[in-house]
């Protein structure tokens, strides 16, 4: 199999090769834990899941690092506004985050390093650079001089000259970032050969993705929004700091849209995964994502979503009717993984899901559902209680009466309404049954 994936660094589709024959080193940015997970973060976390499990399936021994951020402005901000200690406020947050992502059948990372955990590592990595002469002191904090890396902007295309608008101090850009900050009263703050202080927010992925994973490594992963400056910066201070390339792939997956806007707590149409989870269960969104192609914007609205929710729950309903086999069928297994091998194209494997239960004549559906599944991970042979609400049972009742009294289009009519609210009616000996359509 070969695996192409789009390099955001060459800007092309490129045949993945990783450094050790049969292993593989992802680094994929986590979430900074100042609020509880949003449908971006859904995004995200399952694109990665997806890109991890089929590496795992092509028979790669693979080593998935995501790290939490712990401490920056913006907790620390958040904090004082809730009035509450920092350590309480992200204990909360990341357990918010661990559970919905858990709810969503993301698998938990090899190693979730923490920001605070590792400051001892960015130190280090801060006296390299100074060592270097990448680093000055400002008034503020320690800063990172981007006109001393000639190789600045390759990943996002951002070009020095363009960026030289306003200072500093005296001859240093506004565009330098930091990589140290001195602590204010109240702060959280370490130890340093600078002043005491916390360390930057960019500084961190790069400590901690050399530590776990050293450099080179394979894939480095987040969303389109850290491509500048934020994954900029940690290629930057890396690859001056450690004097080697940092990583070989660079994945970035699309935003989210609510209703064709980009999504954002200014403009009230925020959506977060633990609102999600009540109307929704955790399959249903995920594979309201993996609907669409990870690098696409994704537009969600209520009808995207229930869109969603049919699909879903007709997939199921056909899939539990099959027996059980042992020996998958390699034609739709290859579709599928020439599909996946196409820069991750899950609408298109999901097109050959489909393609496989409606057709009457494949052999070996069950077998080849099951390993589709251990790379889309949506539970699809999981059989499952259908709790089947009030309103609907209400409807089948009314239909049962409409039968009784020979009442075909009113019958028929009732039927068509249970089908668009996801649900099929077989008409039994016994009375009527109701299941997922």
């Amino acid at each position: 199999m070969v695996l192409k994936l789009y390099n955001t660094l060459t800007r092309k589709r490129e045949t993945f090769k990783s450094i050790k024959k049969g292993e593989v080193g992802i680094y994929v940015c986590g979430p900074t834990v100042n609020g509880v997970p949003h449908l971006g973060h859904a995004r995200s976390q399952i694109t990665f899941d997806v890109l991890r499990r089929y590496l795992i399936y092509s028979n790669y021994k693979v080593k998935f690092v995501s790290n939490i951020t712990d401490i920056d402005d913006k907790i620390i901000n958040k904090a004082n506004e809730l009035g509450i200690d920092i350590k309480e406020l992200t204990r909360k947050n990341l357990l918010e985050h661990l559970q919905d992502y858990s709810a969503l059948g993301v698998m938990k990372p090899d190693f979730q390093p923490k920001a605070t955990e590792y400051v001892k590592q960015m130190i280090e990595l801060i006296k390299l650079l100074d060592s270097k002469g990448y680093a000055y002191v400002g008034d503020d904090g320690v800063y990172f001089d981007i006109s001393k890396f000639k190789k600045y902007g390759k990943l996002s295309g951002q070009k020095i000259e363009n960026l030289q608008m306003g200072k500093r101090i005296a001859g240093k850009s506004n565009h330098d970032f930091v990589l140290w900050k001195f602590s204010k009263e109240g702060e959280p703050s370490w130890n340093s050969p600078w002043e005491k202080g916390r360390p930057g927010w960019h500084i961190e992925c790069s400590a901690m993705s050399n530590s776990i994973l050293g450099m080179p490594f394979d894939i480095h992963g987040g969303g389109q929004d850290l491509i500048f400056p934020h994954h900029e910066d940690e290629i930057a201070q890396s690859e001056a700091g450690y004097g080697t390339k940092f990583a070989n792939y660079w994945v970035h997956n699309g935003m989210v849209n609510v209703d064709k806007i980009k999504m954002s707590k200014s403009l009230g149409n925020f959506k977060t995964i633990k609102d999600l989870l009540k109307e929704y269960s955790g399959e249903i969104i995920r594979y309201f994502v993996i609907s669409n192609h990870y690098r696409k914007p994704v537009d969600f609205s209520r009808k995207t979503l229930e869109n969603a929710k049919v699909a879903y729950q007709r997939l199921k309903n056909i899939i539990s009717e099959l027996e059980e086999d042992k020996v998958a069928n390699k034609i739709y297994l290859k579709a599928f993984e020439d599909a996946m091998n196409d820069d991750l194209n899950t609408p298109k494997a999901l097109q050959v899901l489909w393609k496989l239960v409606r057709d009457k004549n494949a052999k070996g559906k069950y077998s080849t559902i099951k390993k589709m599944d251990e790379v889309l991970g949506l539970k699809l042979l999981e059989k499952e209680e259908i709790g089947v609400p009030d309103d609907i049972l209400e409807i089948v009742k009314l239909r049962e009466v409409a039968r009784a009294k020979k009442d075909w289009k009113e019958s028929d009519a009732l039927r068509e309404v249970l089908k668009k609210e996801g649900y099929l009616v077989d008409d039994t000996d016994e009375g009527s049954k109701v299941k997922l359509g």
